[in-house]
């Protein structure tokens, strides 16, 4: 398998696990955003242990780069918190989806081989169009002005260059997405304390957080810096848009509800353009003078 392929792999495996988060934060939606995100952060810090052998020293890192994650993983959730608390959800939320498009169109500012195809371009402009019929489901929005909007957008661009910024700081193991983790766990529970109302957990509580851990904020993290590290980001930004389709395929499901058309037509247009972004990937790699992406431990 090569390392393109295992980016693929990689990058799916974080797109499936972040599609459980809307399922399960639908079921712990009565506790306070930034405890469960706080809980969830601390606990997927200890995915670093088995994914670098228990060698804790290899999720250390400089502090410039700490600041970054921290900038990536609190940065992102704080500012979309603020965003669902001061805008609609579904807008929000769309606009918060400007990520992978945003990959896409500023990886050549961040990774120096890279080139903007104005068939990538196209591809990111049909994964959003998919992505906005899987999260508003076919209806019409009425986006009207809004604080929480700038909120949702600025969560966007911390997630996307925090994700091409990666390879820009020198080389980390994987393993260090646990500082992040941890160091952005903390800041949440310091939000919680000062921001929200205490409350207590239930035996449920506790067994969904530890799922959300350990999965879509935990493990996913690390299989997206894996991805990040052997692929190209552009690819992987186009792949991201699988991301509410599958959020809004499980909670269907997880509803006992039908799957529609507009559902349908979102997969389309994201498969569609994941695969027209693919060949042009595939393209830049028979190019000699396309930059082959560094491949840090």
């Amino acid at each position: 398998m090569t390392a393109s392929q295992k980016a693929v792999f990689s990058a799916l495996g974080a797109i499936a696990l972040w599609a459980t988060l809307a399922p399960v934060g639908v079921r712990l939606s009565h506790l306070p955003p930034f405890l469960s995100t706080g809980c969830a952060l601390l606990i997927g810090s200890l995915v670093a242990l088995p994914w670098s052998g228990f060698q804790w020293r290899l999720a250390i890192v400089p502090a410039s780069t700490l600041l970054l994650g921290i900038y990536g993983l609190f940065g992102f959730h704080f500012l979309l918190f603020l965003a669902l608390r001061t805008a609609p959800a579904v807008e929000a939320n769309l606009v918060n989806y400007l990520w992978p498009l945003l990959i896409v169109v500023l990886a050549p500012m961040f990774h120096k081989g890279a080139r903007l195809h104005w068939r990538q371009l196209v591809a990111a402009l049909a994964g959003f169009s998919g992505a906005v019929l899987a999260i508003t489901g076919g209806r019409v929005i009425e986006f009207q002005f809004s604080a929480g909007y700038w909120a949702a957008l600025a969560s966007a661009i911390v997630w996307a260059t925090y994700s091409l910024m990666t390879q820009r700081v020198p080389a980390f193991h994987t393993a260090a997405i646990g500082s992040f983790g941890l160091a952005s766990g903390l800041l949440s529970l310091a939000c919680h304390f000062v921001l929200e109302a205490p409350v207590m957990l239930s035996t449920n509580d506790a067994l969904l957080l530890t799922w959300m851990g350990l999965g879509p904020l935990g493990l996913a993290f690390y299989l997206w810096d894996a991805a990040l590290k052997k692929g190209r980001a552009q690819q992987i930004g186009l792949l991201s848009f699988l991301t509410p389709l599958g959020s809004t395929v499980l909670l269907l499901l997880d509803r006992q509800e039908a799957l529609t058309a507009a559902v349908a037509c979102a997969g389309v247009l994201i498969v569609g353009g994941a695969w027209l972004g693919r060949s042009v990937s595939n393209e830049a790699a028979n190019d000699p003078y396309f930059e082959t992406p560094a491949k840090p431990n």
